[in-house]
């Protein structure tokens, strides 16, 4: 019996509740007049472009030389690999604010275990040149993928090719 009460009045109480509830008016009054103009926007005279600090920004700053490619099995840094690391450093000379991480990267032959510290040597190799031109140690963070991350995924010699690699990537 107690609860067939409990549960009437709990009806009773909704229903109050929702007979008081406010209905919105059909017009709303005009806003008040201040008195001040709100100027319109003017447009922005920002460059266009990416925003330093992006991977974009790099990229396009260091005409796409943001990754070194290597011959099997080896970590050194050839005439070309050098070039490109020369222009990565006169871009991180001129933004020192900027810290990177160097990835070192390997084709799908060998072990796992092999290709993670072959990526490591290549990825340390990269960092020392660029310590070398007088980029700081303490902005470059390397790190290895071994064969983890390919980004061609044929088993051919091209694709090899294209996975034996440093590729520098901006951190935000």
């Amino acid at each position: 019996m107690n609860t067939i009460k409990a549960t009437m009045l709990l009806v009773a109480s909704a229903t109050a509740l929702a007979a008081c509830s406010k209905k919105p008016p059909e017009q709303l009054p005009p806003a008040p007049d201040t008195g001040i103009s709100t100027p319109a926007p003017t447009p922005s005279t920002t460059p266009s472009g990416p925003s330093v600090g992006t991977q974009r920004h790099f990229v396009d700053a260091v005409g796409g030389q943001t990754v070194i490619y290597f011959d099997t099995d080896r970590f050194n840094i050839d005439s070309q690999d050098a070039a490109a690391l020369q222009a990565q450093a006169q871009y991180f000379a001129r933004y020192p604010q900027l810290t990177f991480t160097i990835e070192g990267h390997c084709d799908e032959r060998g072990t796992r275990e092999y290709n993670l510290a072959l990526g490591e040597r290549r990825a340390n190799a990269a960092k020392n040149y660029l310590v070398s031109l007088g980029v700081s140690s303490d902005r470059i963070r390397t790190v290895s993928y071994g064969k983890e991350r390919p980004v061609a995924l044929a088993s051919n010699e091209s694709a090899w090719a294209q996975n034996r690699r440093a590729a520098s990537i901006i951190i935000n």
